[in-house]
This record gives C-alpha cells, structure tokens and sequence, in this order.
C-alpha cells in the first residue's frame, strides 16, 4: 500500500524531454567506444524512472577527458509532494548539488594540505590547536581519529537540530569542546557525521589565520579556475541550487531510529534543513560543499593526477597516497552497521564489496546524503560525480542507483596507465 502511494505521486518525464548533457569528447580518444557511453546512459535513464530522483546529473573523466556530462529531470518543481501546476525547472549540466557529506574528503584535504605545509602534524592532538576542546579527556584525541571516525565523539548534540546554529560557529565549537566522548580516542570506529569537520575546518582555520572558504579559494579553487565548488553558496546564487525531496516508501522503525542517531533530527527534517538558506549559505565543513557535477569530477582528477591539474600543482603526490592509504581494513562501523573501509578522509573501494562497484580496490572517495557518489577510480583512469536531489531512505529502487557505478565499472577497461598506479 505504502509503495502504491508513493507512486501515485511520483509524475517522471519522459526522459527524452527533460534531459541534457554538456561538452564530451569522443569516447575512442580515450579507449572506449560508444556502447559503453549509450549503456551507462541507460543506467541513469532507468534510475531516474524510478522517481527517486526529481534530477540526476553524472560527470565521468576518463584519462583527464570529459567523456560524459549529462542531466536528466528537474532541479525545482517535480518532487512527489510539488503541485501538480508547481513550476518546473529542468536540471542541466550547470545545476548546483549539495556534496553533502563527501565534503568530508575536501575538508580533510585542506588538512593534508596544512600537514604539507607544515603548520600541522596529523598525529597531534586536536586540543594542540583548539586548547577549548581538550576538556573530558579529550585531550587525547588526534587529528588522525578526527580523519578516520575514531575519535570517539560520532554523537551530534541535540542543540545541532536548530540550523540557525550554523550562523554562530563559536558555538558550535563550545558544544564539541563540552562533549563528553563515548569510547576512548582511537577505540572504536563510528562514522561522525558532523562533529569531526567542524573540527577539522577550525584546526584548518587556526593554522592558516583564515576562513575555510578563504583557504579552499587561495589554495585551489582560484589557481586552479573553480567557478564554484566550495563551502555553501552566496545568497545571490540560491535559486541555481537543485532542490532536495525527500522520496521513496515512508521511513518505519527501526530504521527510523537508527537515522536520528547519525542525524540528530528526524530524516524527513534532516532533508527540509538541506534547503534551508541558512544552511546553504553557511559553512558546514562536513556537508555542504555546492557544486556541479563536472566540478566534483574535476577536484577528484587532482587527486587522480597527484595532485596536478592543468599544469599547476596543489598537492604533492606524497600527500594524496598518505591521505588514501587504508586505516581500518573493513571493520565494522557501530555507526553505520556495516564494514567500510577507511582512508585518513576517504571511503574506499573494494573487490566485492565497494560503494563504487565490483574490483574497485583501488577506488576512493565518499558518499553524501543519501544518494551522491564522487570518487576517482585510478585503476580505469576515472572521476567521476554522481549527483542527485531526491533523497529516499531505503527504496527497492536504490538497486537502479548502485547499477550507475557497477556499469561503469563493468564497461570501463582497467588499463593501469594512470599516475596513481602501482
């Protein structure tokens, strides 16, 4: 009954009316065929007739070449619970997306970044730099357990559910520093949704004396020619934004639950709070990174190239193997409720399982809520950035959205030809 429902409110176009694609280069110059681009076109195709998804956009570079860059849906107007007459606004490649938490992965960049520099040392504790934070024992927690979800305090405080917090920073860091942990640093794995970014983005900002947007801007969105990418969007900027849905069945216990311990509010709530102005405007450092597909896919091709794009260097190659080398080998997290394998800010791939599809051992990057996927995958010479804006919880659809990475996984060759290769 449930699912009948959701689908008397589902109302997807066809695909053939609302979808668009950027610049692609002939996908032979970069040793694939046009088979491959028609079948993981077919893959998105079949995802968004689910009506998960009001818009879905997916980059893909193969060897540093846009070979796929293309939107299908509406970036405004065709959530399950718009009007029937709502205004529809049709997705394109230059649609806006919330990372979410795959922002995780560019803020711990910014923190290798520092440890390159030499303003900080990933195996000092927090409390070095933020004396506030040591409070409870928690003088003991490093910035390694901040990266790789040991740091024992996953939990977000209930005072985080009223987003106009997101306005008084300061704050923010007085209920972190107020914690107590729940297990002793390095102890446990649980991933920490929020807590550990608006740890790390202070750690960056104290290091440098500047704004983690400054950092993100002066390091590698201007050298490097970003029009956007970073933390939040100015508020001029908001309606260029794809509006978040919440889709798919209604969220039962005990589901329910276990949702509003990682999110600290109801689901549903979580997903009105991510078009909330005041959280697309403010600077989260583990959740709110805005940018288009083709720019997700481009910041991952830097860590894929080691750390050079367009001939400008970022990031030393030392920096990026040490920030994607493996850290728990498969344990399970007491978070999520299953085994990920974890980098220093990275989730990574694996031989069966992986986010990313089957043999994608050498893969890296994050998911974000619920349904975003920006990873580099150095044994196809891939990056790639799957966004989307509907946001269901569990829904036998989601087998469609895992199919987008298995197809390209499948129908991309491993040549072991890029510079991340042993």
């Amino acid at each position: 009954m449930l699912r009948r429902r959701f689908e008397t409110l589902v109302r997807v176009s066809p695909i053939e009316e609302v979808a668009d694609r950027g610049i692609e280069v002939d996908p032979r110059a970069v040793g694939l065929d046009r088979k491959t681009i028609d079948t993981i076109w077919q893959a998105c195709a079949a995802t968004y007739r689910t009506g998960l998804y009001p818009a879905l956009a997916l980059c893909i570079r193969r060897r540093g070449q846009v070979v796929f860059d293309r939107s299908v849906g509406h970036m405004r107007g065709n959530a399950p619970f718009d009007p029937p007459d709502a205004h529809r606004v049709p997705a394109t490649p230059h649609t806006l997306f919330n990372l979410f938490s795959a922002s995780k992965m560019v803020t711990a960049m910014l923190v290798h970044l520092c440890d390159q520099r030499g303003l900080l040392h990933l195996d000092d504790p927090v409390a070095h730099y933020l004396p506030e934070f040591g409070q409870h024992e928690k003088d003991r927690i490093t910035l390694r357990h901040v990266l790789t979800h040991r740091a024992g305090i996953p939990h977000i405080p209930p005072q985080f559910a009223d987003v106009g917090l997101l306005e008084r920073p300061h704050e923010i860091l007085a209920l972190l520093s107020n914690q107590k942990p729940r297990w002793r640093a390095g102890r446990r794995l649980a991933y920490h949704a929020l807590t550990g970014g608006f740890l790390l983005g202070a750690v960056v900002e104290r290091v440098t004396g500047k704004s983690l947007r400054a950092v993100m801007h002066d390091e590698i969105l201007g050298p490097l020619g970003f029009a956007g990418f970073n933390f939040g969007v100015p508020p001029a900027k908001l309606a260029e934004v794809a509006v978040n849905a919440f889709t798919g069945p209604p969220i039962l216990p005990p589901l329910k639950q276990i949702l509003r311990r990682v999110l600290s509010v109801d689901f549903v709530e979580a997903v009105r709070v991510s078009n909330d102005p005041r959280f697309l405007t403010s600077v989260v450092p583990a959740g709110n990174i805005v940018a288009t597909a083709n720019e997700a896919s481009r910041f991952m091709q830097l860590l894929l190239d080691g750390g050079t794009l367009d001939g400008l260097r970022v990031f030393e190659p030392r920096t990026i193997e040490r920030a994607i080398a493996e850290q728990t080998y498969l344990e399970v997290d007491l978070t999520l409720g299953v085994p990920i394998r974890y980098s220093m800010g990275f989730m990574l791939g694996g031989r069966i399982m992986s986010l990313y599809g089957l043999r994608t051992q050498r893969a890296f990057g994050h998911v974000g809520f619920t349904n975003v996927f920006v990873y580099a995958d150095p044994s196809r010479d891939l990056a790639v950035a799957l966004m989307t804006s509907g946001k269901p919880a569990l829904s036998p659809g989601l087998a469609r959205t895992l199919m987008i990475m298995q197809t390209i996984a499948h129908r991309v060759p491993r040549d072991g030809t890029g510079p991340l290769r042993r």
